[in-house]
């Protein structure tokens, strides 16, 4: 543990100029403009694996952003350890909003500020990070390590879905580390034993064949926006129950043992409410703020587009108006269920004289993660040598939709990462601390050590 701290502390300066580099590449997956972008930032990744003796094979996708799969040096009788991230990042808007660019790496406060620094090029640098610095401290690596990262996480893994269906030996390992989440709070490790999967749509609904003259027609046909806005209400209502038939028949309570837990943690609802930066919280009554994100299914509205958005004054009745909007879904549900209970509740709360259209764009599984396996324990136990403390099960509200079909071949997956409830994912200004970081390159680096005892 010494050595590998003592590695961190004096290479730290040579790693915070990589981590920017990597960041700097602008790998939006979901723009076609960044598409270059993505590949740029791939092939990053892979030299530098191929730095530390890796065997990296970039798989290519259906015209999308290439699978990047790389195996470290055969160590014969250790464990074989999967890592699985993601190279891509979400788009940087509302560019007004950041301080400084969100692909100009800026440190500030101990923080660094760039789009990708929490999801998820910041949190597969520190495992990466940790493979080199064990590899430098011992002169081997303890594991068979094998990376699994690709390009297409922000927009659905449709590209690695459709490939671990067709090679699922491929994830064949005896643990599989994840570290596209957060810890629950500074200072306190922490493990999800749950993600929430995820319904991703679009709801197109026109009234008209072109938009009209609002002074001429308005009052008399259709406007479409309202109409939108009449559908989505009927889709959740002000108490934050969602209105789709059928939605809530598989949700489970979470157990008793586990709203306890949950209420030691220490994590309250006015510190959430200040991490979120709003007067109240709302949602679905009966339920604490931590239900209502780990263990209740959620409908949210992304955007709504329609009719005239430029500078000053145009007055029409908008004759299409479009919603993005997802689902979240908590353990037990099934994602193309609730895909389809989403599409028919459309077509049958919107009103006859609109046609509407739905266009699911993924739907994924929720998870569940057993926390008594033995990679767990020994990743409790570099966790009480490296933060003084075990690990704390949690749930998480986000979603990762790979990570059931990383279950497939029974590996025990850890989600477990370096982020924190504040570093802004999606948003502008998206951080990681660099404490964090460096902590856990050392944490990291102690659970391969120890990962690699078991042989």
């Amino acid at each position: 543990m010494n050595s590998l701290q003592s590695y961190v502390d004096r290479e730290q300066s040579r790693l915070l100029d990589d981590l920017k580099a990597w960041l700097r590449i602008p790998s939006v997956s979901t723009l076609p403009e960044h598409k270059g972008d993505c590949r740029r930032a791939a092939e990053w990744l892979a030299e530098r694996l191929r730095g530390l003796g890796f065997r990296v094979d970039m798989i290519e996708t259906e015209g999308q952003h290439p699978i990047l799969w790389a195996e470290g040096p055969d160590v014969p009788g250790a464990p074989t350890v999967l890592i699985y991230g993601h190279y891509d990042v979400q788009p940087p808007d509302p560019l007004n909003e950041w301080i400084t660019g969100p692909f100009e790496p800026a440190v500030r406060d101990g923080k660094l500020y760039a789009r990708g620094t929490a999801d998820d090029k910041g949190q597969v640098f520190c495992l990466v990070s940790a493979l080199e610095a064990v590899k430098a401290t011992t002169g081997r690596l303890p594991v068979n390590a094998r990376l699994l990262i690709e390009g297409e996480e922000e927009v659905g893994s449709k590209a690695l879905t459709k490939f671990l269906t067709e090679q699922p030996d491929r994830t064949k390992a005896d643990a599989v580390l994840v570290p596209d989440v957060h810890m629950v709070a500074p200072g306190v490790p922490s493990v999800d034993a749950a993600l929430r999967g995820i319904v991703q749509a679009e709801i197109r609904l026109r009234t008209l064949k072109k938009d009209l003259h609002s002074g001429l027609y308005g009052g008399a046909v259709p406007n479409a926006i309202e109409t939108l806005c009449h559908l989505l209400e009927r889709l959740k209502g002000p108490d934050g129950k969602i209105r789709i038939p059928g939605l809530y028949a598989r949700v489970k309570k979470p157990t008793a043992k586990e709203l306890k837990a949950w209420k030691a943690l220490p994590i309250k609802e006015p510190g959430f409410r200040r991490e979120a930066g709003t007067k109240a919280l709302t949602g679905e009554k009966g339920f604490s703020f931590l239900e209502r994100t780990w263990s209740r299914p959620t409908f949210e509205i992304h955007g709504i587009v329609g009719g005239y958005t430029g500078a000053g004054v145009k007055t029409v009745i908008p004759a299409e108006a479009t919603a993005k909007v997802t689902l979240r879904l908590v353990p037990q549900m099934r994602g193309k269920e609730a895909a389809a209970q989403l599409q028919k509740a459309v077509k049958r709360f919107a009103p006859k004289y609109a046609d509407v259209k739905v266009h699911i764009f993924a739907a994924s599984d929720p998870v569940q993660t057993p926390l008594d396996s033995w990679p767990f324990q020994v990743l409790d136990r570099a966790c009480r040598e490296i933060w003084k403390k075990g690990i704390a099960p949690i749930r998480s509200g986000g979603s990762i939709p790979i990570v059931p079909l990383l279950q497939q071949r029974n590996a025990p997956v850890l989600l477990a990462g370096i982020g924190l409830p504040d570093d802004g994912l999606h948003s502008p200004n998206e951080k990681l601390n660099l404490d964090q970081l460096w902590k856990g390159i050392v944490l990291f680096g102690r659970f391969f050590e120890l990962m690699g005892e078991k042989r």
